[in-house]
């Protein structure tokens, strides 16, 4: 563990290992990301479109029911997300479209990259806010000034970053097969996002040092 010290009469805090954090986040990425694409696509080769929406809600609510049957908490993102992929899958089945299937998230990506940017000044940006649900810090951390600054820079740099998914998304979505946007989208994503998680653990340990000398 790293253990930072606290200025004045603040507890010590200690920060889980890289490698912890890590197996943590992995398989959320991967229950989150790719699994939900890869199902779609089985089930839109083996019964068209209808049958890829049609896989692709019944994996979420597996989710929840898998958890519910191991008496585990569903979390508030799952449920949010299965009611998110109902209303997504009825739009689309009715439309006949499956362009209405994915062109909410993609939406919702934009609204993601204006939440980041539009908050790069507050006092509690966006980014912070998801960092703290990631991993909480104590607010003698947190409100450090070597940490606001880390969340500006990491506003900017999620801002742009989930502008830029979102920008590809859509090109992808309007001008290329399903297949290609299946395929082009869930690599170039995994590679812009995982570049941009990359900068921000570094950004982090470099932070955290420069708590520890401050």
């Amino acid at each position: 563990m790293t253990v930072l010290a606290a200025s004045f009469e603040a507890p010590a805090f200690e920060l889980p290992r890289f490698g912890r954090l890590v197996r943590h986040a992995v398989p959320r990425v991967i229950e989150g990301m790719i699994l939900p694409v890869a199902v779609f696509y089985v089930g839109m080769i083996v019964s068209g479109v209808t049958g890829g929406i049609v896989l692709a809600v019944a994996w979420v609510y597996a989710g929840v029911a898998w958890r519910l049957a191991r008496r585990r908490a569903v979390p508030g993102a799952l449920l949010l997300a299965a009611g998110t992929v109902t209303v997504r899958a009825v739009l689309a089945l009715l439309s006949g479209s499956a362009v209405i299937f994915f062109l909410q998230p993609t939406l919702g990506v934009f609204c993601a990259s204006a939440g980041f940017l539009a908050t790069v000044r507050v006092r509690r940006p966006l980014v912070r806010r998801v960092a703290e649900d990631l991993v909480p810090l104590p607010e003698h951390v947190t409100e450090h000034a070597v940490m606001r600054s880390f969340y500006t820079r990491q506003s900017l740099l999620w801002g742009c970053a989930q502008f830029g998914n979102a920008s590809l998304s859509l090109w992808l979505l309007l001008s290329q097969s399903l297949q290609t946007y299946l395929i082009v989208r869930t690599s170039a994503v995994a590679v812009l996002l995982s570049a941009a998680a990359l900068l921000t653990l570094v950004d982090f340990r470099l932070s955290l040092r420069a708590l520890r000398t401050s």
